[in-house]
């Protein structure tokens, strides 16, 4: 018999101090702007000194959460078992080659983290580089951030994040001696390299906003930190490495429409870097070495879905860009990896990805000479992972589906021989022929085709009686591949449909299907998620009311904008890490995000029509005085990226406009925007949004 909202205890009832702000001649009111602590930077760095009263709040929210779903507690425990028996207890990754020695991971028994270690190539004992497990025991909340070892094998450096706020420190380890350089380096970003002379280490520093703002350079085994280069753009993001051929120092600037590369010649590691190509407004470029070149993914000169160009390696600017394979609409270009003898790609499409290999001196029509890697499932993910070591001829890539495991494949560029190097083993079993997967297509309000994925099992009778659970994300360009998860088939096992609808703001379609997602456009992504539900539903995959919803971080967004707008389609909706006080956020420019995220969104502090169009579907601005369903907000105390005080802010207002529910909010007080750390401790959050769709779809009457 389900359960009337009288059942459920009584929720906490925050107070209400309404605050105005007025931006462009326009008014808004927020009650709940006091959840967000005003020393917010010092919470991300320190959890513990946030401010009494929202540790109270949160903590009575979370012991709310618990008390509704204690009766799931039993069926929490029983698919965080299943999710566990499904991870091999130890497991080893596919070792990668670097000269005399393969570096890899691998996980002991029943281990949380990883040991990373190499071994001689040609055999022999192994060495420990970095033991994480052991490193994370020392910490609540432990991330591993980037790892490296110098060309010359004798250091290993990593970064690591001890609170969940995406603060690195970095460590320089001599593999000779054991121990540690020098002191680590504080307020990174995690992201560093190594000069390829192995005596330089640069670096990202984190500013007190979250933002990456400076490059440095200091000796890896400790010195004076040189500053390298100073961002002045806000709305930029930072990144750096070294070419596959260790002949270049990288750094990209830029956002999510822009980037600039600048460069340092390996032969000069302390010379000042210099641009290699302008910057243009509204185009993106990436190098790739390759010999006595540069091979160029860009979409300069109208090339939505990318093209490559080609530019010698001493005239880098776009005057002497010429075409290498020429923009083709529908074949979206999504990177390159290049060897001395041979250069592969991967493009997308018709929603999968193939991988290109050529042969250097090829000339001509590039394309048709290109040999093509490709797999025969109507809907796969294959992740092309590189090219191993420069002067070699294996490629390495991993194909998996949402019905077969992931598995590594190395492909030798000279020969065409493919050799199986691991399969992705489910210790509790896994049969890849009891289940079935579709590819879909439902027709959008504009008559756009959105492309679905559908996992179910063989034979699933398809009346609309069956639950379904339809996952979304759709934005900056993020494509959601028909990978393979051993968690949903808890769900799948159950009788469940599992889909993902693949909606316009990712680039499942090319970078045009983002173009139509993002900024004025931004609307598609939440009438796309609605169409698809409504088309599975005809299809007989679920029925109106009996659908669970499941979204994250800009997915979120989502979540947020479909509840209002279309409410009665869902048994429950789980939000993870949820976008959702956007017009607030978005007009925030101390927080990480805002300045680089307005090219996405639209600058509500700015421009009257973004604002406008921002307050027309910002979640937290639209709830209604209408029903909705059960609603799950999850959030990370220490997350920079969608702070606690959207989802707290959220579940609040829902509580004091909605009717309906009930709406949780469950904020992890030891993490931040990834959720608890830990290979079986993050299944835990997985196991309690099952345990909740579920307790959502027993609660929804079959219509």
């Amino acid at each position: 018999m389900s359960e009337t909202q009288h059942s459920f205890p009584v929720p906490p009832a925050p107070k209400k101090e309404p605050f105005s702000t007025t931006q462009l001649g326009r008014t808004r009111t927020d009650s709940y702007a006091w959840m967000k602590d005003e020393n917010w930077q010092q919470v991300l760095r320190d959890p513990s000194v946030l401010r009494p009263d929202i540790t109270e709040h949160l903590k009575a929210e979370n012991a709310y959460a618990e008390s509704v779903l204690a009766s799931m507690e039993p069926l929490r425990k029983e698919l965080l078992q299943e999710m566990i028996g499904r991870i091999p207890p130890a497991e080893e990754s596919v070792p990668v080659p670097d000269g005399p020695w393969a570096y890899y991971s691998r996980f002991e028994d029943g281990a949380q983290h990883p040991l990373r270690a190499r071994r001689p190539r040609d055999g022999g004992d192994e060495q420990v580089l970095l033991d994480v497990d052991a490193r994370a025991k020392e910490f609540d909340y432990y991330a591993l951030g980037g790892t490296a070892h110098s060309a010359n094998h004798r250091y290993f450096v990593h970064s690591e994040d001890v609170q969940g706020s995406e603060v690195y420190r970095i460590q320089v380890k001599d593999l000779e001696s054991g121990e540690l350089c020098a002191a680590p380096v504080e307020s990174t970003t995690g992201s560093f390299a190594i000069s390829p002379d192995s005596v330089w280490l640069f670096w990202i520093f984190r500013d007190d906003n979250g933002r990456p703002s400076r490059i440095y350079r200091r000796p890896l085994t400790g010195g004076e930190d040189v500053l390298v280069f100073d961002e002045t753009d806000p709305g930029f993001f930072l990144s750096i490495g070294t070419s596959a051929s260790r002949k270049w120092i990288v750094i990209e600037r830029g956002d999510h429409d822009t980037n600039e590369t600048l460069l340092i010649p390996a032969s000069d590691p302390t010379a000042l870097p210099v641009v290699a190509a302008s910057l243009i407004r509204g185009e993106r470029y990436s190098f790739t070495h390759w010999n006595d070149r540069f091979i160029i993914l860009t979409n300069a000169g109208g090339a939505v879905d990318f093209q490559l160009m080609q530019t010698p390696d001493t005239a880098t600017g776009r005057e002497n860009w010429v075409p290498f394979v020429p923009y083709l609409e529908g074949h979206y270009i999504l990177g390159a990896t290049a060897s001395r003898n041979y250069l592969a790609w991967s493009e997308r499409k018709d929603g999968n990805v193939h991988i290109r290999v050529v042969k250097a001196g090829v000339s001509g029509d590039v394309r048709s000479q290109a040999v093509t890697i490709g797999m025969d499932e109507p809907a796969y993910d294959l992740t092309l992972q590189g090219v191993l070591e420069y002067e070699g001829s294996v490629l390495r890539y991993v194909y998996q589906s949402p019905t077969t495991s992931a598995h590594w494949y190395d492909y030798d560029l000279a020969t065409g021989e493919r050799t199986l190097q691991k399969i992705h083993d489910v210790p509790s079993g896994h049969d890849p022929e009891k289940y079935e997967t579709r590819r879909l297509f439902a027709t959008a309000p504009d008559g756009e085709q959105v492309p679905l994925t559908v996992l179910m099992r063989k034979g699933q009778v398809l009346d609309g009686s069956t639950p379904l659970l339809l996952y979304g994300y759709g934005s900056y360009g993020i494509a959601m591949d028909a990978s393979f998860s051993t968690t949903v088939f808890s769900l799948v096992d159950r009788g469940w449909v599992y889909a993902i609808a693949h909606i316009r703001g990712g680039s499942e379609k090319g970078w045009n299907w983002f173009l139509q997602g993002r900024g004025k456009t931004k609307p598609n992504t939440f009438t796309d998620f609605i169409a698809s539900a409504n088309y599975l539903v005809k299809q007989g995959y679920g029925s109106a009311g009996r659908i669970v919803a499941h979204g994250g971080s800009a997915g979120g967004l989502l979540m947020g904008a479909v509840a209002n707008m279309a409410p009665d389609l869902f048994a429950g909706i789980a939000a993870q890490v949820p976008f959702v006080d956007m017009l607030n956020t978005m007009s925030d420019t101390s927080l990480p995000l805002t300045p680089p995220e307005w090219p996405e969104w639209g600058n509500p502090l700015e421009d009257e029509d973004a604002y406008d169009l921002i307050a027309s579907y910002s979640p937290y601005d639209n709830i209604q005085a209408r029903p909705y369903p059960p609603i799950l907000a999850m959030g990370g105390l220490s997350d920079p990226r969608v702070t606690y005080w959207e989802p707290a802010k959220w579940i609040a207002k829902l509580r004091e406009v909605a009717s309906g529910g009930p709406f949780l909010c469950r904020i992890n007080m030891d993490a931040g925007h990834g959720g608890s750390s830990g290979r079986f401790k993050r299944l835990e959050e997985v196991a309690l949004v099952q345990a909740f769709a579920i307790w959502a779809m027993d609660r929804a009457p079959l219509r």
